[in-house]
């Protein structure tokens, strides 16, 4: 069974089409698709990309994790979070499935894990903290699922309403869908890092770890192929506002007891079809 693991769609249902065109071209059923999170927003067709989703997930053809648009839908369904120019989740908010959707969405794990031949990894939408173990990740991940998934509508919105005190497990939620930069002091921003060593994936290669990570979040930063990490966010929503905009898949070698060396080159990369926003 190929891994197939595919950056954010972000609603570009056409680009998401050609990566399983490809895949069922190549492989016939024997793949299975990881998708590390924000499949909606910003791009036309979120009910497309949605439906294929899940159906494939159903069948257990595919792995998802929430990404900060998901949590981000959440908020705005449940009045926490106002909508923004930008957004374009009309289309699941005006479905007559729409509280069906939600709750959907509402389930979605924060992470996934598994192994690529000797190598366990993990994929999270954004970031891990540089000094947890896999271990650790899974119970922090699995605790702060508790907070989203358990309990009443209005259990969740509390959950999301700023408060006095915080919550560590709404910062364990955050820190895995909106983290990019992590400083000297362990303090995390959803900021581009202003120098390098605060990018939160050189924090993570200043520890040793025995697993890797596959994310996505970082349409700026662009394809991200380094010892241990694959980040796969090259912003196919973001084509034309200034730069060309790509979905990009990484296809792991299922014969490598190593698959996260470098150099690797097993990518493929989805021109974006158009232009989807300016603002």
């Amino acid at each position: 069974m190929q891994r197939i693991f595919v950056g954010d769609v972000q609603g570009c249902a056409d680009e998401l089409d050609e990566v399983i065109d490809r895949a069922r071209a190549d492989f016939g059923s024997e793949f299975e698709l990881w998708l590390v999170g924000d499949v909606i927003n910003r791009g036309p067709d979120n009910l497309r990309v949605l439906g294929e989703v899940r159906k494939l997930r159903d069948s257990g053809r595919a792995r998802v994790v929430l990404g900060n648009h998901e949590i981000g839908l959440l908020m705005k369904t449940l009045g926490v979070r106002k909508m923004r120019k930008s957004d374009t989740i009309s289309d699941i908010l005006g479905s007559p499935d729409a509280d069906e959707w939600i709750s959907w969405i509402r389930m979605l794990p924060l992470v996934e894990t598994g192994f690529l031949g000797d190598q366990a990894f993990a994929m999270v939408h954004a970031s891990v903290h540089p000094e947890w173990t896999l271990d650790e990740l899974k119970t922090f991940a699995r605790r702060a699922q508790d907070s989203l998934q358990e309990g009443s509508f209005e259990k969740l919105k509390e959950f999301f309403t700023p408060r006095d005190q915080d919550d560590p497990w709404r910062d364990v939620v955050d820190r895995l869908t909106r983290c990019r930069s992590v400083d000297a002091e362990g303090r995390w921003s959803d900021e581009a890092p202003t120098t390098p060593e605060d990018a939160w994936h050189a924090r993570f290669q200043q520890n040793v770890h025995d697993y890797g990570v596959v994310y996505g979040h970082w349409a700026m930063q662009g394809l991200h192929i380094a010892q241990g990490l694959r980040g796969l966010d090259t912003g196919c929503v973001h084509h034309g506002r200034g730069r060309d905009g790509f979905l990009t898949a990484w296809l792991p070698d299922a014969a490598s007891a190593h698959p996260f060396d470098v150099p690797d080159e097993r990518f493929w990369q989805i021109p974006a079809h158009r232009t989807y926003y300016r603002s």
